[in-house]
């Protein structure tokens, strides 16, 4: 089985000046999908001229932002520094979300640090009035960190906001229901959960415990990429908060597993990245996906024929789904 991993490309300096020259795009420059209309931008997310360039005069129905959690183009910085630039970038997208539309923001809660970036931010979110905050949902990791002395760490924290009156579709996870309890009176007679309810499953609320964490084994698994979410997750926000063929935003593409939601689940998606590494990732794991109906590279990478001289050998499809 081979095994050609990537390290963290934010930090191994010898290996991005290896790929930078096989990157399709500069810093500023757009890269347009003939097939769906997806649209993959080199831009800063706080930068407006990048954002509206990106946007191309449409609106989008939904946003699913997962920023650096205090980190702005590899620099470490304070919590006042990030809080300042996640006032741009949250301006910038509301101008790109319509009237009625949803938000979407992954945020880190460091438990050995005021638990910060998360307060501050959802302190500043209140400055924006067009955004009413909706739910805070935990998604729990199978690995984690801490010490003896402490709780393992094993939760990841997403913010939903809205913007005027966006839909909201519910779904099922596919827990089972096994569980009895939860008695309420309907005309007259008391019923429990089992009665009252649609599913034989459990339908899914703002704490999460069947998304697979990524990691090396799994198809979706994208080498290099530090902070990748799994393809589930990022399914089950799309799923809710949009329609087929709305427009979909992600200013911090990272591995471009919005972009693959978006395209098995038949909506558009304009995502960006302010690395011209992860731009072409994600524009190589969507001709990926389109080619052989692989999600990712397991323990292989994106740039295996330039670094190891390695062409592709799967099976292709014979149509897009």
């Amino acid at each position: 089985m081979k095994n050609y991993t990537l390290p963290r490309l934010d930090e191994d300096k010898e290996t991005r000046q290896r790929l930078l020259p096989f990157c399709r795009l500069a810093p500023g420059e757009i890269w347009s999908d003939p097939l769906r209309g997806h649209r993959i931008g080199c831009a800063d997310a706080a930068k407006s001229d990048h954002i509206e360039k990106l946007m191309n005069g449409h609106k989008a129905s939904l946003a699913i932002h997962d920023p650096p959690y205090n980190l702005v183009a590899f620099e470490t910085r304070s919590v006042a520094e990030f809080i300042s630039w996640c006032k741009g970038w949250i301006g910038i997208t509301s101008s790109a979300l319509a009237d009625d539309s949803s938000l979407y923001v992954w945020l880190g809660a460091d438990q050995r640090e005021g638990f910060q970036p998360l307060p501050d931010f959802m302190l500043m979110m209140r400055e924006f009035e067009e955004f009413a905050s909706r739910s805070f949902i935990t998604m729990r990791n199978q690995r984690g960190y801490g010490t003896q002395k402490n709780w393992m760490a094993v939760r990841q924290e997403c913010l939903f906001y809205v913007k005027g009156n966006p839909d909201f579709t519910v779904q099922y996870t596919d827990i089972p229901k096994i569980l009895r309890g939860y008695y309420k009176e309907i005309n007259g007679q008391k019923m429990e959960n089992m009665e009252r309810s649609r599913s034989d499953n459990i339908r899914p609320g703002n704490v999460w415990v069947d998304v697979q964490q990524v990691f090396y084994r799994m198809e979706e698994n994208v080498n290099g990429c530090y902070a990748q979410k799994p393809l589930k997750s990022i399914e089950r926000l799309i799923v809710a908060s949009s329609k087929e063929k709305d427009t979909i935003i992600d200013f911090f593409g990272h591995s471009g597993t919005t972009l693959i939601a978006a395209e098995q689940l038949g909506r558009r998606c304009f995502i960006c990245d302010i690395d011209p590494i992860y731009c072409e990732i994600m524009i190589r794991r969507l001709e990926r996906l389109r080619a052989f109906g692989k999600l990712g590279w397991q323990n292989g990478n994106p740039f295996e024929k330039e670094l190891h001289g390695v062409e592709e050998i799967e099976q292709p499809i014979l149509e897009l789904w």
